[in-house]
């Protein structure tokens, strides 16, 4: 049984783009038990930041997804907050990075990194 089928699925999409750089990310990483973790906490100067990092846990609640051979969790507390959220990879000459566009989002700072 996978972690997918005990757990119930969340409305965050990640890109075709970002998919391909988490596998990049986690293959320069070496290991094959990381998910990709998406989540909130209060914080930054709108009220809420968001968090992505790699995670070898899951934790009671978790809302896992699957995305081309890439687990995506969002924990039960963030999921309401980034409900239809989408996760891209931007890499521009501009700005490189994971960027997320946030329809619950009713306002955001400058730099983009938080959310009210």
């Amino acid at each position: 049984m996978t972690v997918s089928d005990q757990t119930s699925t969340h409305g965050v999409l990640l890109t075709d783009v970002a998919a391909s750089k988490v596998k990049s990310l986690l293959d320069q990483e070496g290991r094959d038990d990381l998910r990709l973790r998406v989540g909130v906490q209060p914080g930054g100067c709108s009220g809420l930041i968001y968090q992505l990092y790699f995670d070898e846990r899951t934790l009671d609640g978790d809302a896992v997804r699957d995305f081309a051979g890439v687990e995506v969790v969002v924990d039960r507390m963030s999921a309401p907050y980034l409900d239809g959220a989408t996760i891209d990879f931007a890499d521009t000459i501009e700005k490189q990075g994971f960027t997320i566009d946030n329809p619950n989002a009713g306002s955001s700072c400058a730099c983009g990194d938080s959310f009210s």
